[in-house]
């Protein structure tokens, strides 16, 4: 089939408003804990309705794929979203942002399953590694931006409205003065409108998915959850998760907390360029894992990770801002690595195998919870130590790891080549 550029960009357009909204808890939780008046454990139950909803919906949402098809299911997904966006658009509270975020995970989980079989046909098989890749980057991008649209909107909507332009005059008639974080969610239902409009009047490609696309049976899903090595790696994306979202949700409150940094400027910021340097690293994983085995990849930046955590929590403020960040940076490989070592450890059933990794997303809700109900018993500090239960169990997977198929390497490559050249 012929590349379709257009459909290329609209799954990274897409990609780009998944992150957008995923990854902008973390800035505004020092401002929805001082709105509602909630403490450490209920405001962790917001990120635990997110994420709970990849819980619930990624295996359904291949099946639904596969019966309906990618344009009718996007269209569904980000229309379920825009009801959970206008609901707390509109009704600005501790119960509605419950359901609300609930509502808009279960969207942005059917949209993370449908849109990659959808990128594999319409950019290409051969350029399917590549675009992955990019739609990674984009992604990146997004939870990079977002902290600094929250930073401008909240400033700006503070300051004299007469000489701020039409959005902010606009949405300053419409927020709550006492909450002008919620304008956040007034600008994601325009986008999200603006998505289902391109999406509708799009034609999309026919996909005919591989194998190893394919959602497989309720049994079939049964057999894996037998198999103990399934169980591992699901823990292991669930480990992940919880790593990457109990970090990036507590970092500007904890900043609040122990160096008394102002959550709108310097705790955005810092949550911003923790994004960033996921985004970063992921460049740098890219080149490594041309040169070293993954397992050992993931070790080394496990351990690195844990080195400036540590030094996050335990060191100075200008310590903090930098080592935060730092942190992500190392922590970015971990994901590609963890899922790619599962998949290469099963010789069939690997749709299947996908959906239940996939459904380890639920650690980015359990895992802030968590971090929240010690925090309230023995202080933020001392409930971000779990982190290091989670890091933990990601580089034993370096060490216990057993895959079928290794990353080919560069000294791989050659030892192959020699070979061949040897037999001829």
């Amino acid at each position: 089939m012929k590349r379709n550029y257009y459909i290329v960009g609209l799954i990274f357009v897409t990609f780009f408003v998944i992150s957008l909204i995923t990854n902008i808890l973390g800035p505004i939780i020092p401002d929805i804990i001082t709105s509602f008046s909630l403490n450490l454990t209920l405001v962790a139950l917001l990120p635990f309705s997110f994420f709970i909803a990849y819980g619930v919906m990624s295996i359904p949402a291949g099946m639904l794929v596969e019966k309906y098809k990618e344009k009718p299911v996007m269209i569904v997904a980000f229309a379920v979203s825009l009801g959970g966006s206008l609901l707390f658009s509109f009704f600005p509270s501790y119960s509605v942002a419950i359901l609300s975020l609930f509502m808009i995970g279960i969207g942005i989980a059917i949209l993370q399953v449908a849109i990659n079989p959808l990128l594999r046909v319409a950019g290409g098989e051969e350029y399917f590694a590549f675009n992955s890749v990019m739609a990674q980057l984009i992604f990146g991008a997004a939870s990079f931006l977002s902290p600094h649209i929250y930073s401008y909107l909240v400033k700006n909507l503070k300051a004299d409205v007469a000489t701020n332009g039409f959005i902010i005059s606009t949405l300053s008639k419409i927020v709550p003065a006492d909450l002008p974080w919620v304008s956040l969610y007034f600008i994601f239902d325009v986008v999200i409108v603006a998505m289902i409009i391109f999406i509708f009047v799009t034609k999309f490609p026919k996909v005919e998915r591989k194998e190893d696309e394919t959602a497989g049976s309720w049994e079939t899903h049964k057999i894996l959850f037998s198999k103990k090595i399934v169980i591992l790696y699901f823990i292991g994306i669930f480990m992940y998760v919880g790593t990457e979202q109990g970090v990036a949700n507590w970092i500007s409150q904890f900043l609040y907390i122990y160096h008394r940094c102002d959550p709108q400027t310097i705790g955005a910021n810092v949550v911003s360029w923790f994004w960033g340097m996921i985004t970063a690293g992921c460049l740098l994983g890219l080149i490594l894992l041309k040169i070293f085995d993954s397992r050992k990849v993931l070790i080394g930046f496990s351990a690195l990770a844990i080195i400036c955590y540590t030094a996050a929590l335990f060191g100075s403020q200008s310590v903090a801002l930098i080592a935060f960040p730092l942190m992500g940076f190392f922590a970015s490989v971990m994901w590609s690595i963890i899922f790619s070592l599962a998949l290469n450890s099963l010789d069939k059933h690997h749709g299947s195998f996908s959906g239940i990794l996939c459904t380890g997303v639920i650690g980015g809700a359990i895992v802030p919870v968590i971090i929240g109900w010690l925090g309230d018993f023995c202080g933020l500090r001392i409930g971000m130590l779990f982190i290091y239960i989670t890091i933990g169990y990601i580089l034993s997977i370096g060490i216990w790891a057993k895959p079928l198929i290794l990353n080919e390497t560069i000294r791989m490559k050659k030892n192959k080549s020699d070979s061949a050249s040897e037999k001829s």
